[in-house]
C-alpha cells in the first residue's frame, strides 16, 4: 500500500455506523482479555518454524458462557466444524450443514448491523431491497462452494477460507482471520500464538485493540504474519468485508478507512461472485501517527 493513499471518508463513515450499532462486540478487559506478550520475529513464506515470543496464549480469558448465549455467535460456531481443512479435498455439505448456514445468515440479518450495511448496499444499487434476495447474495458471497485448488472438486468457499481457515497441500495455512475460531482452535491446543507483528512504534498494540497483526502456529503449521479483528461480532465482520466486496468489481480490493480509533486496510479477494479471502490490517491505532 503507498503510504499517501488516502481515508476513504465515504465507506469510513458508514464501517463507523457499523461499529456504533455492534452492540454483539464484546468488551475487551471485561468479557475477554488477551495477552500480547512478546513481538514475533521473521518468518520466510513456507518455513514452518518460528520463535515463539508468546509462552502463554493469546486469550488469558473469555466469557464463552456470554458468547454462546448470543444467537448471532452461537450460529456461527455451530459452522465452524463444517469443513474439510485441506484445500484438494471436496466439500460434502450435509443438510444439517446446510441448515446451519441459513439460521446463521437468518441471525445475522435481524441485527441492526447488518440491516444497516443492507441499507447501505441498497442505496449504491449493489444489493436487491428484498431482503430474502439479499439473502441468497450472501449467500453466494460467503457459503456457495469453488474450486481454490484446481486438483479437486468444491473445496472451498468464502465462509471456510475468512473464518475457519485452510491448509494448502498441507504446507502452509490459508485465510484463518476470525478471533473466535482463534480462541476456540488455542483452547483446544490446536494454535500455538508466538506473538504480535507490528512495524516499530506505528502499530504496536494495546491488550483492548479490537484489530490485531500476529503470528501463530496451526497444527504443525505457521501463518508468518496473520491479520484479525478481535471482540467484534460476525454480523460486523460480515457486513464490513460484503461491503467492501460489492462496491468494487476488481479482483483485489483494497481500500483505507478510519473506524472507531483504527487505521485499517481492508483486503478482499474475490473469486467469481465469491469471496476468496477478506482481512482487516491495522496500519496505526489510538491515533498515533501513520
Amino acid at each position: 500500500m503507498a503510504r499517501g493513499e488516502a481515508v476513504n471518508q465515504e465507506l469510513s463513515a458508514v464501517l463507523n455506523e457499523l461499529w456504533k450499532l455492534d452492540v454483539n462486540r464484546l468488551k475487551p478487559g471485561k468479557d475477554y482479555t488477551i495477552s500480547l506478550q512478546g513481538k514475533a520475529g521473521y518468518v520466510a513464506q513456507g518455513s514452518n518454524s518460528a520463535r515463539d515470543r508468546a509462552r502463554d496464549p493469546l486469550f488469558s480469558f473469555v466469557n464463552e458462557d456470554k458468547l454462546r448465549s448470543i444467537e448471532t455467535y452461537a450460529h456461527f460456531i455451530n459452522l465452524l466444524d463444517n469443513y474439510e481443512m485441506s484445500t484438494g479435498l471436496s466439500e460434502t455439505v450435509t443438510s444439517q450443514e446446510l441448515q446451519e448456514n441459513h439460521l446463521f445468515l437468518d441471525a445475522i440479518l435481524e441485527t441492526e448491523v447488518m440491516k444497516r450495511a443492507h441499507r447501505y448496499l441498497v442505496s449504491k444499487g449493489k444489493s436487491p431491497a428484498d431482503e430474502r434476495q439479499f439473502k441468497d447474495q450472501l449467500y453466494d458471497i460467503w457459503f456457495r462452494l469453488y474450486h481454490r485448488d484446481r486438483s479437486g472438486g468444491e473445496d472451498s468457499c468464502g465462509f471456510e477460507h475468512v473464518f475457519v481457515g485452510e491448509t494448502k497441500r498441507g504446507k502452509e495455512i490459508m485465510g484463518f482471520h476470525n478471533w473466535v475460531q482463534f480462541y476456540l482452535q488455542e483452547k483446544h491446543k490446536h494454535v500455538d500464538y508466538k506473538g504480535y507483528k507490528a512495524r516499530a512504534n506505528k502499530d504496536q498494540p494495546d491488550e483492548d485493540d479490537h484489530v490485531l497483526n500476529l503470528q501463530f502456529s496451526w497444527k504443525g503449521l505457521v501463518k508468518p504474519v496473520g491479520s484479525s479483528f478481535i471482540g467484534v461480532s460476525p454480523e460486523f465482520e460480515v457486513a464490513l468485508f460484503t461491503i467492501v466486496f460489492l462496491i468494487s468489481n476488481e479482483k483485489v480490493t483494497n481500500v483505507i478507512v478510519k473506524v472507531d480509533e483504527y487505521h485499517l486496510e481492508v483486503v478482499v479477494y474475490r473469486h467469481g461472485r465469491s469471496i476468496g479471502t477478506s482481512y482487516p490490517k491495522l496500519l496505526s491505532s489510538n491515533n498515533r501517527p501513520l
